[in-house]
């Protein structure tokens, strides 16, 4: 993972890893879904991660965190691709309010969680305890690593989903990578494609979304499907921030 040896040789490791993979292997619908959304957002969160010196790698917690999908919302109230916090959001610039909540933007959600993954490398030197942090909070980590005396994530006795959460990424990067050998043989015609789509930029208000839709060529549910983190029907906007709507090219 981002460069950085899985000991499989490891009877745990190789055992933890097995299990994800069955997961991955056997639960087709699921996966199927996913080798499909790949096709659609990993062009688009590639080069975010690329841009601010994160390993490709980190597509991935997407994945698992997600499902790739910029609605999705946890028990905990977590929220969009990467499934952040309306706190922690707010913490890496990203505006959430009754009109607006970029955790569903995700090209501000995915620098955000960059900046998250900046400061965690500088704690912990290793991007798999990165990753790990990112589940379980940087403090819980660098608690567990002095209590337990080791420096390695795979040396680590944790909570089950932070356990779980390397071989997770793992097994869906082998999947994804190989899926023939996994048994999916997927037409490139079935796999979902980028949205085609003009940026309209925006510093005003927008006092009704709809007929904002109308007057560009589209409806409501076109806007929404490529906006998600416009929540309301409307913009108010009274700071006056520059946002970016997409549009779709007919």
């Amino acid at each position: 993972f981002a460069g950085e040896h899985a000991p499989l040789n490891d009877l745990d490791v190789r055992e933890k890893f097995d299990r994800e993979i069955l997961i991955n292997t056997y639960w087709h619908s699921q996966t199927l879904l996913l080798i499909k959304k790949a096709n659609r957002w990993f062009p688009l969160i590639e080069p975010l991660l690329r841009e601010h010196n994160i390993p490709e790698d980190f597509k991935y917690l997407a994945v698992i965190e997600s499902g790739m999908d910029p609605n999705a919302k946890s028990p905990a109230g977590a929220v969009g691709f990467w499934q952040i916090l309306k706190g922690t959001g707010k913490e890496l610039g990203l505006i959430i309010n009754s009109e607006i909540d970029e955790r569903k933007n995700i090209e501000k959600s995915t620098k955000a969680a960059c900046k998250y993954f900046q400061k965690a490398y500088k704690e912990f030197g290793s991007w798999a305890l990165v990753a790990a942090s990112y589940n379980a909070g940087i403090p819980r980590v660098k608690r567990q690593l002095e209590k337990q005396k080791v420096n390695s994530y795979y040396d680590l006795y944790l909570n089950t989903e932070t356990s779980r959460y390397m071989y997770r990424i793992l097994a869906i990067k082998e999947v994804l990578n190989n899926l023939k050998k996994y048994g999916f043989n997927i037409s490139i015609d079935d796999l979902y494609t980028p949205y085609n789509v003009k940026h309209i930029q925006v510093n005003g208000s927008i006092e009704n979304l709809p007929d904002f839709a109308k007057e560009h060529n589209t409806n409501y549910k076109t806007l929404k499907i490529l906006n998600p983190w416009l929540t309301n029907t409307s913009l108010k906007n009274p700071e006056n921030n520059r946002f970016t709507i997409l549009l779709p090219i007919r």
